[in-house]
Protein backbone atom coordinates (compact mmCIF):
# COMPACT_ATOMS: atom_id res chain seq x y z
CA UNK A 1 0.00 0.00 0.00
CA UNK A 2 2.80 2.30 0.89
CA UNK A 3 4.54 1.53 -2.40
CA UNK A 4 1.41 2.39 -4.34
CA UNK A 5 1.10 5.77 -2.58
CA UNK A 6 4.68 6.67 -3.33
CA UNK A 7 4.18 5.80 -6.98
CA UNK A 8 1.03 7.88 -7.16
CA UNK A 9 2.78 10.85 -5.61
CA UNK A 10 5.61 10.52 -8.11
CA UNK A 11 3.13 10.42 -10.98
CA UNK A 12 1.45 13.58 -9.75
CA UNK A 13 4.77 15.39 -9.42
CA UNK A 14 5.81 14.40 -12.93
CA UNK A 15 2.51 15.65 -14.33
CA UNK A 16 2.82 18.93 -12.47
CA UNK A 17 6.36 19.30 -13.75
CA UNK A 18 5.21 18.86 -17.39
CA UNK A 19 2.48 21.44 -17.05
CA UNK A 20 4.84 24.03 -15.56
CA UNK A 21 7.34 23.56 -18.43
CA UNK A 22 4.65 24.13 -21.07
CA UNK A 23 3.46 27.18 -19.26
CA UNK A 24 7.01 28.48 -19.02
CA UNK A 25 7.60 27.92 -22.72
CA UNK A 26 4.36 29.76 -23.57
CA UNK A 27 5.22 32.66 -21.32
CA UNK A 28 8.73 32.80 -22.75
CA UNK A 29 7.31 32.95 -26.28
CA UNK A 30 4.87 35.71 -25.32
CA UNK A 31 7.72 37.61 -23.69
CA UNK A 32 9.91 37.34 -26.77
CA UNK A 33 7.03 38.49 -29.01
CA UNK A 34 6.31 41.44 -26.72
CA UNK A 35 10.00 42.36 -26.66
CA UNK A 36 10.21 42.34 -30.48
CA UNK A 37 7.03 44.43 -30.72
CA UNK A 38 8.45 46.90 -28.21
CA UNK A 39 11.67 47.24 -30.19
CA UNK A 40 9.75 47.81 -33.45
CA UNK A 41 7.52 50.38 -31.74
CA UNK A 42 10.55 52.17 -30.34
CA UNK A 43 12.20 52.32 -33.79
CA UNK A 44 8.97 53.56 -35.41
CA UNK A 45 8.61 56.18 -32.68
CA UNK A 46 12.15 57.42 -33.28
CA UNK A 47 11.51 57.56 -37.05
CA UNK A 48 8.29 59.53 -36.53
CA UNK A 49 10.05 61.91 -34.14
CA UNK A 50 12.77 62.46 -36.75
CA UNK A 51 10.19 63.14 -39.49
CA UNK A 52 8.26 65.47 -37.19
CA UNK A 53 11.48 67.31 -36.36
CA UNK A 54 12.26 67.69 -40.07
CA UNK A 55 8.74 69.00 -40.74
CA UNK A 56 9.07 71.49 -37.89
CA UNK A 57 12.39 72.68 -39.34
CA UNK A 58 10.84 73.13 -42.81
CA UNK A 59 7.91 75.05 -41.33
CA UNK A 60 10.39 77.24 -39.46
CA UNK A 61 12.35 77.87 -42.66
CA UNK A 62 9.16 78.68 -44.62
CA UNK A 63 8.00 81.10 -41.93
CA UNK A 64 11.43 82.71 -41.98
CA UNK A 65 11.24 83.12 -45.79
CA UNK A 66 7.72 84.54 -45.57
CA UNK A 67 8.79 87.04 -42.92
CA UNK A 68 11.85 87.93 -45.00
CA UNK A 69 9.71 88.53 -48.09
CA UNK A 70 7.27 90.64 -46.08
CA UNK A 71 10.14 92.71 -44.74
CA UNK A 72 11.58 93.07 -48.26
CA UNK A 73 8.17 94.12 -49.57
CA UNK A 74 7.83 96.69 -46.78
CA UNK A 75 11.26 98.06 -47.67
CA UNK A 76 10.27 98.27 -51.34
CA UNK A 77 7.04 100.06 -50.51
CA UNK A 78 8.89 102.54 -48.29
CA UNK A 79 11.57 102.97 -50.96
CA UNK A 80 8.97 103.58 -53.66
CA UNK A 81 7.14 106.04 -51.44
CA UNK A 82 10.38 107.98 -50.95
CA UNK A 83 10.80 108.24 -54.72
CA UNK A 84 7.70 110.38 -54.77
CA UNK A 85 9.18 113.07 -52.54
CA UNK A 86 11.30 114.82 -55.19
CA UNK A 87 11.51 115.07 -58.94
CA UNK A 88 14.70 113.96 -60.70
CA UNK A 89 16.33 117.39 -60.35
CA UNK A 90 15.40 117.60 -56.65
CA UNK A 91 12.38 119.88 -56.99
CA UNK A 92 9.71 119.10 -54.36
CA UNK A 93 6.24 118.16 -55.58
CA UNK A 94 2.97 118.93 -53.82
CA UNK A 95 1.05 116.44 -51.66
CA UNK A 96 -1.79 116.44 -54.19
CA UNK A 97 0.59 115.45 -56.96
CA UNK A 98 2.12 112.76 -54.74
CA UNK A 99 -1.33 111.32 -54.01
CA UNK A 100 -2.16 111.25 -57.72
CA UNK A 101 1.18 109.60 -58.50
CA UNK A 102 0.70 106.96 -55.81
CA UNK A 103 -2.72 106.19 -57.23
CA UNK A 104 -1.17 105.72 -60.68
CA UNK A 105 1.57 103.47 -59.31
CA UNK A 106 -0.47 101.31 -56.95
CA UNK A 107 -1.25 98.65 -59.58
CA UNK A 108 2.37 98.24 -60.66
CA UNK A 109 4.25 95.23 -59.26
CA UNK A 110 6.42 96.64 -56.39
CA UNK A 111 9.34 94.36 -57.33
CA UNK A 112 9.27 95.66 -60.90
CA UNK A 113 8.87 99.23 -59.72
CA UNK A 114 11.87 98.75 -57.41
CA UNK A 115 14.08 98.53 -60.50
CA UNK A 116 13.44 102.22 -61.07
CA UNK A 117 16.26 104.42 -59.86
CA UNK A 118 14.45 107.76 -60.08
CA UNK A 119 10.97 109.21 -59.93
CA UNK A 120 11.04 109.52 -63.71
CA UNK A 121 11.77 105.79 -64.07
CA UNK A 122 8.85 104.94 -61.79
CA UNK A 123 6.45 107.16 -63.69
CA UNK A 124 7.58 105.83 -67.06
CA UNK A 125 7.03 102.25 -65.92
CA UNK A 126 3.53 103.06 -64.66
CA UNK A 127 2.54 104.98 -67.80
CA UNK A 128 3.99 102.31 -70.10
CA UNK A 129 2.08 99.49 -68.45
CA UNK A 130 -1.11 101.50 -68.50
CA UNK A 131 -0.67 102.23 -72.21
CA UNK A 132 0.09 98.61 -73.04
CA UNK A 133 -3.04 97.48 -71.20
CA UNK A 134 -5.18 100.03 -73.03
CA UNK A 135 -3.70 99.27 -76.45
CA UNK A 136 -4.03 95.53 -75.95
CA UNK A 137 -7.72 95.89 -75.12
CA UNK A 138 -8.21 98.15 -78.15
CA UNK A 139 -6.94 95.61 -80.68
CA UNK A 140 -7.66 92.27 -78.98
CA UNK A 141 -10.66 91.68 -81.26
CA UNK A 142 -8.73 92.38 -84.46
CA UNK A 143 -8.62 89.45 -86.88
CA UNK A 144 -5.04 90.40 -87.68
CA UNK A 145 -3.57 90.27 -84.18
CA UNK A 146 -0.80 87.94 -85.43
CA UNK A 147 0.53 90.86 -87.49
CA UNK A 148 0.56 93.21 -84.50
CA UNK A 149 2.93 92.92 -81.56
CA UNK A 150 2.86 95.12 -78.45
CA UNK A 151 5.75 95.02 -76.01
CA UNK A 152 7.52 97.15 -73.44
CA UNK A 153 11.23 97.85 -73.93
CA UNK A 154 12.68 99.59 -70.89
CA UNK A 155 10.05 102.30 -70.27
CA UNK A 156 8.56 102.70 -73.75
CA UNK A 157 5.73 100.87 -75.47
CA UNK A 158 6.59 99.31 -78.84
CA UNK A 159 3.88 98.49 -81.39
CA UNK A 160 5.19 96.54 -84.38
CA UNK A 161 2.72 96.42 -87.30
CA UNK A 162 3.25 94.27 -90.37
CA UNK A 163 3.36 96.40 -93.54
CA UNK A 164 0.72 94.25 -95.21
CA UNK A 165 -1.79 95.82 -92.79
CA UNK A 166 -0.80 99.34 -93.83
CA UNK A 167 0.65 99.50 -97.35
CA UNK A 168 0.78 97.76 -100.69
CA UNK A 169 4.15 96.35 -101.75
CA UNK A 170 6.69 99.07 -102.55
CA UNK A 171 4.18 101.83 -101.83
CA UNK A 172 3.74 104.41 -99.08
CA UNK A 173 0.04 104.97 -99.71
CA UNK A 174 -1.96 103.77 -96.71
CA UNK A 175 -4.64 101.20 -97.52
CA UNK A 176 -8.24 101.35 -96.31
CA UNK A 177 -7.79 98.24 -94.19
CA UNK A 178 -5.45 100.25 -91.92
CA UNK A 179 -8.19 102.75 -90.96
CA UNK A 180 -9.62 100.84 -88.00
CA UNK A 181 -6.23 100.07 -86.48
CA UNK A 182 -4.89 103.63 -86.81
CA UNK A 183 -8.12 105.01 -85.37
CA UNK A 184 -7.80 102.78 -82.31
CA UNK A 185 -4.17 103.77 -81.79
CA UNK A 186 -5.07 107.45 -82.18
CA UNK A 187 -7.83 107.12 -79.57
CA UNK A 188 -5.37 105.78 -77.02
CA UNK A 189 -2.74 108.41 -77.86
CA UNK A 190 -5.30 111.22 -77.65
CA UNK A 191 -6.53 109.95 -74.27
CA UNK A 192 -3.09 110.34 -72.67
CA UNK A 193 -1.57 113.84 -72.78
CA UNK A 194 1.71 112.70 -71.17
CA UNK A 195 3.14 110.85 -74.16
CA UNK A 196 4.88 111.42 -77.47
CA UNK A 197 4.76 109.09 -80.48
CA UNK A 198 7.59 108.14 -82.83
CA UNK A 199 6.69 106.31 -86.06
CA UNK A 200 9.53 104.29 -87.61
CA UNK A 201 9.46 102.83 -91.12
CA UNK A 202 11.40 99.59 -91.71
CA UNK A 203 11.99 97.69 -94.96
CA UNK A 204 13.67 94.46 -96.08
CA UNK A 205 16.97 94.52 -97.97
CA UNK A 206 15.59 94.16 -101.49
CA UNK A 207 15.85 97.07 -103.89
CA UNK A 208 12.91 99.17 -105.06
CA UNK A 209 11.41 98.14 -108.39
CA UNK A 210 9.46 101.31 -109.19
CA UNK A 211 12.52 103.53 -108.99
CA UNK A 212 10.85 106.32 -110.93
CA UNK A 213 8.78 107.34 -107.91
CA UNK A 214 10.89 105.99 -105.00
CA UNK A 215 14.69 105.96 -105.13
CA UNK A 216 15.58 103.38 -102.47
CA UNK A 217 14.61 101.79 -99.14
CA UNK A 218 15.69 104.88 -97.23
CA UNK A 219 13.17 106.98 -99.03
CA UNK A 220 10.46 104.31 -98.79
CA UNK A 221 10.88 103.92 -95.03
CA UNK A 222 10.77 107.70 -94.47
CA UNK A 223 7.77 108.18 -96.77
CA UNK A 224 5.87 105.42 -94.98
CA UNK A 225 6.50 106.82 -91.50
CA UNK A 226 5.56 110.32 -92.72
CA UNK A 227 2.35 108.96 -94.26
CA UNK A 228 1.35 107.40 -90.91
CA UNK A 229 2.15 110.61 -89.04
CA UNK A 230 0.05 112.66 -91.47
CA UNK A 231 -2.82 110.18 -91.17
CA UNK A 232 -2.76 110.34 -87.34
CA UNK A 233 -2.69 114.14 -87.45
CA UNK A 234 -5.07 114.95 -90.29
CA UNK A 235 -7.60 112.15 -90.09
CA UNK A 236 -7.62 111.24 -86.40
CA UNK A 237 -6.75 114.53 -84.71
CA UNK A 238 -3.50 113.60 -82.96
CA UNK A 239 -1.59 116.70 -81.84
CA UNK A 240 1.31 117.05 -84.34
CA UNK A 241 3.62 118.27 -81.56
CA UNK A 242 3.43 114.75 -80.13
CA UNK A 243 4.45 113.06 -83.40
CA UNK A 244 7.90 112.13 -84.73
CA UNK A 245 8.52 110.53 -88.15
CA UNK A 246 11.67 108.54 -88.93
CA UNK A 247 12.90 105.95 -91.45
CA UNK A 248 15.38 103.15 -90.70
CA UNK A 249 15.55 101.55 -94.17
CA UNK A 250 16.66 97.89 -93.92
CA UNK A 251 19.35 98.43 -91.30
CA UNK A 252 17.48 97.29 -88.19
CA UNK A 253 16.08 93.88 -89.22
CA UNK A 254 14.30 91.68 -86.67
CA UNK A 255 15.53 88.54 -88.43
CA UNK A 256 17.95 87.73 -91.24
CA UNK A 257 16.71 88.65 -94.73
CA UNK A 258 17.26 85.12 -96.03
CA UNK A 259 13.70 84.03 -96.90
CA UNK A 260 10.43 85.53 -98.09
CA UNK A 261 8.90 84.94 -94.66
CA UNK A 262 11.74 86.70 -92.86
CA UNK A 263 11.67 89.61 -95.30
CA UNK A 264 7.95 89.99 -94.62
CA UNK A 265 8.73 90.10 -90.88
CA UNK A 266 11.27 92.88 -91.40
CA UNK A 267 8.86 94.98 -93.50
CA UNK A 268 7.08 96.73 -90.67
CA UNK A 269 6.10 100.02 -89.12
CA UNK A 270 7.05 100.51 -85.50
CA UNK A 271 5.08 102.96 -83.37
CA UNK A 272 7.00 103.93 -80.25
CA UNK A 273 5.08 105.57 -77.41
CA UNK A 274 7.31 107.67 -75.17
CA UNK A 275 6.10 108.88 -71.76
CA UNK A 276 6.75 112.60 -71.17
CA UNK A 277 7.42 113.32 -67.48
CA UNK A 278 6.95 117.08 -67.66
CA UNK A 279 3.52 116.75 -69.24
CA UNK A 280 2.58 114.01 -66.78
CA UNK A 281 3.49 116.11 -63.73
CA UNK A 282 1.61 119.08 -65.17
CA UNK A 283 -1.41 116.85 -65.72
CA UNK A 284 -1.24 115.54 -62.13
CA UNK A 285 -0.87 119.04 -60.69
CA UNK A 286 -3.96 120.25 -62.56
CA UNK A 287 -6.24 117.61 -60.99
Amino acid sequence: MKKVSIAAIGLVMMTASCVSKKKFTQLQSEYDTTKVTLIKTTVEKEELEAKYGAIQQRVKEYNSKINSLKEANDVLVVSNDKKLDLTENGTPISNDVKKALKKSLKNVNPYELAQAQTLEDSLNIAISHNLKRNLSSEIENQETTNDIDISIDETVVMINISDKLLFNSGSYRITKKADNLLQRIAEVVNSEPAIEVMVEGHTDDRGIKNGASIKDNWELSVERSTAIVRELQNKYGVDPSKLIASGRSSYMPLVANDSNENRATNRRTRIIILPNLDKFLALMASK
